[in-house]
């Protein structure tokens, strides 16, 4: 005789739980059947027309069933009876239920709550408002986090189009713009930076079967974006505010200072950080410093290469904080200094290019003093040939160490910082450089930090702290 199977008492009742919410989801099934039978009234539809009208009553079904597991899962706050006021911590009775609407991802969700009202502090609140994590307005938080990863992407008004169209939710393009500016509010690059354990399993991933560290690069350069004065705004107060009249204020290109950090994987490289802001050279070198001194960047576990152009501040920042890495100047950048110099002293396309081609050999080849002296005693055939010719060897002569490129190229380092101008395009570039736009400073820097976490992989991490500020208000 087979032992008998004992089921705790607590079993019992979950399963009788369990089958009551799925009476009543059945139920909410039953009702959304009943409303797809009379819309779909074609003896044989075709599959377009069944698509289109589930597509149109699918949110119907999703927020009713949403309705059902939250009124059954929070049974106990439905028939809460006292609560404390939050603030002089007096006990309250129940009032007479309140109805709320949410708007959702899944449709529209009706809650009946108990509701409390504190006479003495003038305070009201509904428990099951809080139970839940209920945003304050109609729209809530899985509907804001869709719209703002949406509107990083493309356009206020054409996210709202699309919006639309993808959910059948509808949120309007100013809607849109303040989640946007709320959720970026205040973001710095340690907030949307990924976490170093993040960063170490990229690390790992890629160092997989290597017998040496692989390489991270550190890229630093500016994007110029389309900006617009704080003049611009106007000066009418409140809603009823208006835009100055476009002849009043002129557009400026403002340059979007950056640094990306990536490894190199083969042929490939693999993004781990990067952070973009209309700034000066100082603002980046905090951020930066403020990178380097959290030990975001493991930098035992990798070779450090640092990548960049010729121009003075980089440098300043790079040698005060990363003054072990391997540097490497532009061979590209480089190659633009010598073919000014060819085209300003030779008239003879050919002759040019065969002396840039010998002189790029010698660079890669380490022959740097080789080529500074070449420089030193060339005759200038022209004001414009001398001018070049002294701005190139100033250039080389200046980050001559920075030019070993045969030795570079041995090591597995890159010799150009295409991976610094790729992100430029893509977080800057992209999103700010559309037709007719022209960003105040604070928008565009919002913005850039969203796109930032997107591609940091940290989106998630910005939104739950948005989340979190909210709570504490």
């Amino acid at each position: 005789m087979g032992a008998a199977e004992v089921i705790s008492f607590e079993e019992v009742r979950a399963r009788k739980q369990w089958d009551a919410l799925r009476g009543q989801l059945h139920t909410r099934f039953d009702q959304w059947l009943d409303a797809l039978e009379a819309q779909l009234q074609e003896p044989a539809p075709s599959l377009s027309q069944v698509t289109e009208t589930v597509w149109n009553l699918r949110q119907a079904l999703t927020g009713g069933l949403t309705e059902a597991i939250v009124e059954h899962a929070h049974r106990g706050e439905h028939t809460r009876q006292q609560s404390r006021c939050p603030q002089c911590d007096r006990l309250l009775k129940a009032r007479a239920p309140v109805q709320r609407t949410v708007e959702t991802l899944v449709g529209l969700v009706h809650l009946e709550r108990p509701y409390f009202y504190c006479s003495a502090c003038r305070v009201g609140l509904s428990p099951l408002d809080e139970v839940l994590g209920l945003s304050p307005g109609r729209t809530q938080l899985d509907v804001q986090k869709a719209a703002a990863k949406l509107v990083t992407e493309v356009p206020y008004d054409e996210a709202q189009r699309l919006f639309g169209d993808l959910t059948g939710v509808g949120v309007g393009s100013e809607r849109m713009h303040t989640f946007t500016n709320h959720m970026a509010e205040g973001l710095t690059v340690l907030d949307v930076a990924p976490a170093r354990d993040e960063i170490e399993r990229r690390i790992t991933e890629v160092a997989a079967g290597r017998f040496r560290r692989p390489v991270l690069v550190l890229g630093i350069d500016g994007a110029y974006v389309p900006t617009r004065p704080e003049s611009a705004r106007g000066r009418r107060p409140g809603q009823g505010r208006h835009r100055a009249k476009r002849a009043l204020w002129r557009g400026q290109w403002r340059d979007a200072k950056g640094f990306r950090f990536y490894l190199m994987d083969g042929d490939r490289i693999v993004h781990v950080l990067s952070w973009h802001q209309v700034q000066n050279e100082a603002q980046l070198g905090e951020a930066l410093k403020q990178v380097k001194e959290t030990g975001v960047i493991p930098e035992e576990q990798v070779r450090l290469c640092v990548v960049c152009d010729g121009a003075e501040w980089i440098w300043k920042h790079v040698q005060a904080l990363f003054p072990h890495a391997c540097q490497v100047l532009d061979y590209y950048h480089c190659s633009e200094y010598l073919h000014k110099v060819a085209k300003a002293q030779y008239s003879a396309p050919l002759q040019a290019l065969e002396w840039v081609e010998a002189t790029l050999t010698r660079l890669y080849m380490g022959k740097v003093g080789w080529v500074l002296g070449g420089l030193r005693r060339m005759q200038p055939t022209s004001e414009e040939a001398l001018k070049a010719i002294d701005n190139c060897w100033v250039y080389l002569n200046d980050h001559r160490g920075r030019t070993h490129y045969r030795k570079f190229r041995r090591g597995g380092y890159p010799l150009g910082s295409g991976g610094m101008e790729s992100s430029n395009k893509f977080i800057c570039h992209v999103r700010l450089k559309r037709s007719g736009a022209w960003w105040y400073e604070v928008n565009s820097n919002q913005m850039l930090a969203l796109r930032c976490a997107k591609y940091n992989g940290t989106f998630h991490q910005i939104f739950t702290r948005d989340q979190r500020q909210k709570s504490e208000e």
